[in-house]
């Protein structure tokens, strides 16, 4: 990497990005069957659901459907440190640690047992859309999801919720969301919509948009959740995370960081919000703003952004906090490893909304199921 001293502050953030994917999606003709739910204001009944969580990460997912009262019965994940995270949050839930190609569908129903499964979701690998990597269309995890088909052929869940990177709905000018919706469509899904939700219109203190695939196979509505927050009042980063840049370090909560050097330290100081302690991968080391959500928080070979303050880059702990996760939920493995699960993973609260959602339809379904119309 080339050092840079003193960068120059770069634009500011842009947080009206993927406005225009948002749009052109919205006035989609695939988009027929969605439905905005609002769910500011909506309450948990005590009614649970279940769900099954695949390519599961540390569990971002399943911790946010957990707020709205969806609990996981089952998650797969490879990773054993995302896998081991995952089983000490989840204590109900079977966690498969392995390749999901091994779960053969006997073994799941053996899991799953008597139990109906309302709601089936996944962050399928999205490394090949990526357009933060090097976006190909013939990564082979691009079509792990097909592994998500056959589970859900077999056992037939209310909804599907399935989530990726943006640049799904762009990838070969839009052939690769057909192709997965056609895929669904053939065994027993038709009306899969997709949108591209933010993540700070929910209260998340961080930009990061995500596609979500819902489908179901009742011929009902995909409820979405309306947006809770404009622009202006999106939630900063330092409300998020201020309370923590006194606190020392603390492994017991996660709350640790990059050891810097001195030298390395007086440099981090020169680097403004926005700007990148490095010419080449400008991605590293970014100093984010104040006053606005952070920018998408992730894991770069242990170096993470740079706080907004304070001359060092953050904490495990507030790249938890910037992804809405709870403190009581702790991370696995090293510091280093605990950074990887978190800058992978999903915000919850934009899950326990999309969750949210949901729950009229599942009492909807239930009802016709419990009480059939003569």
């Amino acid at each position: 990497m080339n050092d840079v001293e003193g960068p120059e502050r770069c634009k500011k953030p842009n947080i009206l990005r993927n406005r225009k994917i948002m749009g052109l999606l919205r006035n989609s003709l695939i988009n027929v069957n969605r439905e905005w739910i609002d769910t500011k204001n909506m309450q948990v009944s005590e009614k649970k659901f279940n769900c099954i969580d695949l390519f599961a990460g540390a569990g971002g997912i399943s911790c946010g459907f957990e707020m709205a009262g969806i609990v996981s019965i089952l998650a797969v994940e490879i990773d054993d440190d995302a896998a081991a995270t995952y089983r000490n949050n989840f204590k109900d839930a079977y966690v498969h640690c392995g390749d999901i190609k091994e779960l053969v569908n006997g073994k799941i129903t053996e899991i799953v047992g008597s139990r109906p499964v309302h709601i089936l979701t996944g962050g399928f690998p999205c490394q090949g859309f990526s357009v933060a990597g090097f976006r190909d269309p013939d990564d082979k995890r691009n079509i792990l999801y097909k592994e998500i088909v056959r589970i859900v052929k077999d056992l037939k869940p209310w909804y599907l919720v399935l989530e990726n990177v943006t640049g799904v709905a762009t990838m070969k000018k839009g052939e690769v969301f057909k192709t997965i919706i056609r895929d669904f469509a053939d065994i027993g899904y038709p009306n899969m919509s997709l949108e591209v939700l933010e993540a700070a219109d929910y209260g998340v203190a961080q930009l990061r948009p995500r596609a979500i695939f819902i489908a179901n196979r009742f011929g009902l509505k995909n409820p979405y959740p309306r947006a809770h927050l404009k622009p202006e009042n999106y939630v900063p980063i330092e409300e998020a995370i201020d309370d923590l840049k006194n606190h020392p370090r603390d492994p017991s909560i996660n709350h640790e960081w990059t050891a810097h050097s001195k030298k390395l330290e007086e440099r981090i100081s020169k680097v403004k919000a926005g700007g990148s302690l490095y010419e080449t991968f400008v991605d590293a080391y970014k100093r984010q703003y104040k006053g606005v959500p952070a920018m998408t928080v992730k894991e770069n070979h242990g170096g993470t952004h740079i706080h907004h303050e304070l001359d060092r880059v953050i904490s495990a702990r507030e790249m938890a906090r910037l992804q809405s996760f709870p403190d009581s939920f702790l991370f696995s493995g090293t510091m280093k490893r605990a950074m990887w699960q978190i800058g992978n993973a999903v915000p919850p609260l934009m899950f326990k909304n999309i969750g949210m959602a949901l729950r009229p339809k599942l009492e909807e379904i239930e009802e016709s199921i419990m009480n059939p119309s003569p």
